[in-house]
């Protein structure tokens, strides 16, 4: 059994990515679920309180991938961050966010990656962020 065969969709956002991985649905398609969809975002703040973000001063996990670019760090649902996140102890908080609102707020030349090192998930290159982001201003 494949590790996509054994992923078990928790919310609807996970449910259409698998589809997409697996060819059922087409990108687009996939693009328009993530828009409309809440994703988890894993920050570090200098005033952490139990996982409770106290400040406007969070900042979210964002990692330089092979090609030198900024790649901001997201999950479907905070419960899949929990292996990744142990390699990251200082980014114990996090926020339950629109994917939209993070993309409002990111710097251009950042990608995305969305459920990093698990088997279903995406990766959103900056000038592909840049597309979608145009896209919903247009």
């Amino acid at each position: 059994m494949s590790e996509e065969a054994s992923f078990e969709p928790k919310n609807d956002l996970e449910t259409e990515l698998l589809k997409a991985q697996q060819g059922e649905i087409a990108g687009e398609a996939f693009l328009q679920t993530l828009l409309q969809s809440q994703v988890f975002m894993p920050v570090r703040d200098k005033h952490q309180i139990a996982n409770f973000q106290s400040s406007d001063q969070a900042v979210p996990l964002t990692l330089e991938n092979e090609d030198g670019h900024s790649v901001l760090v997201l999950f479907s649902s905070p419960e899949r961050g929990q292996g990744f996140l142990q390699d990251y102890p200082e980014y114990a908080g996090g926020l339950l966010v629109e994917f939209t609102w993070v993309l409002e707020r990111l710097g251009s030349g950042v990608g995305i990656s969305l459920n990093p090192e698990l088997p279903v998930g995406v990766e959103l290159d900056p000038e592909m962020v840049g597309q979608i982001l145009a896209a919903l201003k247009g």
